[in-house]
């Protein structure tokens, strides 16, 4: 017994070639993009048959519909390729939410200013806020808007603020976004770690300083 032939529910989205074109009459586009006109199915699949290519509807709601001669596997191709350039440029953008503590340590807050400055090249905005908790929410308010801004001045990006510094039911808060053509710059130091690094530096001369004054010492008691 032949079963019954599946009915087709909804629009039929699928490109109609050839003889599958329902249109009676089609303003046809040639292989080399020229205007052949106004023509009727038959003569338009005279005109495919003469090119040894297909006839392809690629206008279907336009008043007479619009159809091309080209071979059909590159009129896929060219589909394909122009449907996934259209969604490499369709980068949905998000506002990231980024959270600084007064006891943040120095190396939490060079990672989270790192990854505020990922998600700026991203082309997010970034919204920053400096969270505060029992005694802190009773701090000057300027000191606490210092605290803030000294985070934002180790984010190794360049930024513009698309909302300014404001008071915020958990602290203090800010919104980035990015400044069209910036790079991720090296990490911004913190005056903590350049002291550090002085320190360091400072540490070899004041080592010889010490060893030339025992020295001095040594021939002054007659010890050499």
């Amino acid at each position: 017994m032949q079963k019954p032939r599946q009915r087709f529910s909804g629009k039929d989205t699928r490109t109609k070639i050839n003889k599958a074109i329902r249109a009676s009459e089609l303003r046809v586009v040639g292989p080399e993009g020229e205007n052949l006109g106004t023509l009727s199915l038959a003569d338009a699949l005279k005109q495919a048959e003469k090119f040894k290519l297909d006839l392809i509807e690629i206008s279907p709601k336009a008043k007479p519909p619009v159809a091309k001669i080209m071979d059909f596997g590159q009129y896929r191709y060219d589909t394909k390729r122009k449907a996934s350039k259209a969604k490499a440029k369709a980068h949905v953008t998000e506002t990231k939410s980024v959270q600084v503590k007064i006891g943040t340590g120095e190396h939490d807050q060079q990672l989270k200013a790192k990854r505020v400055a990922e998600w700026l090249e991203e082309g997010h905005r970034v919204k920053v806020d400096l969270f505060l908790w029992g005694r802190y929410k009773y701090m000057e308010a300027g000191f606490l808007k210092e605290r803030l801004q000294r985070f934002l001045k180790i984010i190794p990006y360049e930024y513009k603020i698309a909302d300014p510094m404001k008071k915020s039911p958990k602290g203090f808060t800010t919104t980035l976004e990015r400044v069209p053509g910036a790079k991720i710059q090296k990490p911004k130091i913190l005056e903590a770690e350049k002291k550090e690094v002085t320190k360091k530096k400072e540490a070899p001369a004041k080592e010889t300083k010490s060893k030339k004054k025992s020295l001095d010492d040594l021939l002054e008691g007659g010890m050499i």
